[in-house]
């Protein structure tokens, strides 16, 4: 049986190897397209090895501060120990920031770049009443355009779900047809949905 100590030792270095993959896959998304579900997959799955990393970090911090009261340690080799979580804690908050900063950019391919408070006060600086009137029916008209734009994209969303539901419910009645001819039907009748 192993040693508090070891099998904090041992989650460590499971954490570490956690925190090395998802690094690697952050380093693969280059090899991706910008966008595409592809990507969009690859990068659910490293925010989910990143949520993974930081359980992982909280298990270990709490059983760092158990640690003491079950097998006595130097403080030298605690505060060791805490430099190196932290360390990884460090990491893992970066590699969280890198996907953050990527879904940014996928959100600004989608609604274009935002446009900043202090870009519009700028252009709006100086204007008299009858100008600011012309600046705000130019600012409405933009926003306009942009819910156009919004409105096709949620249309083509909602052509795209009726058709997978139309799909689905094609499956479901051939699922049901096959159990129905199957020699096992009346275990079927078990099985109810």
């Amino acid at each position: 049986m192993s040693t508090p100590s070891a099998s904090w030792m041992q989650e460590f270095n499971e954490a570490s190897k956690l925190g090395d993959e998802i690094n690697g896959m952050i380093s693969g998304k280059n090899s991706l397209p910008s966008s595409g579900p592809e990507t969009q997959r690859h990068l659910s799955a490293s925010r989910r090895k990143i949520t993974i990393l930081r359980t992982k970090l909280d298990i270990l911090q709490s059983l760092l501060s158990e640690l003491p009261s079950k097998q006595p340690i130097t403080g030298k080799e605690m505060n060791r120990r805490q430099d190196m979580l932290k360390n990884l804690s460090t990491k893992g908050n970066q590699m969280a920031g890198i996907l953050n900063m990527s879904s940014a950019a996928n959100r600004e391919n989608l609604l274009g770049p935002d446009k900043k408070t202090d870009d519009i006060m700028n252009r709006a600086t100086g204007l008299n009443n009858h100008g600011l009137v012309g600046f705000q029916r130019q600012i409405m008209k933009e926003q306009d355009q942009g819910l156009e734009k919004l409105e096709e994209t949620v249309i083509s969303t909602k052509h795209i779900a009726l058709a997978v539901n139309e799909e689905l419910s094609l499956h479901t009645r051939l699922l049901v047809r096959v159990f129905e001819l199957s020699p096992i039907f009346p275990f079927y009748n078990l099985l109810a949905f």
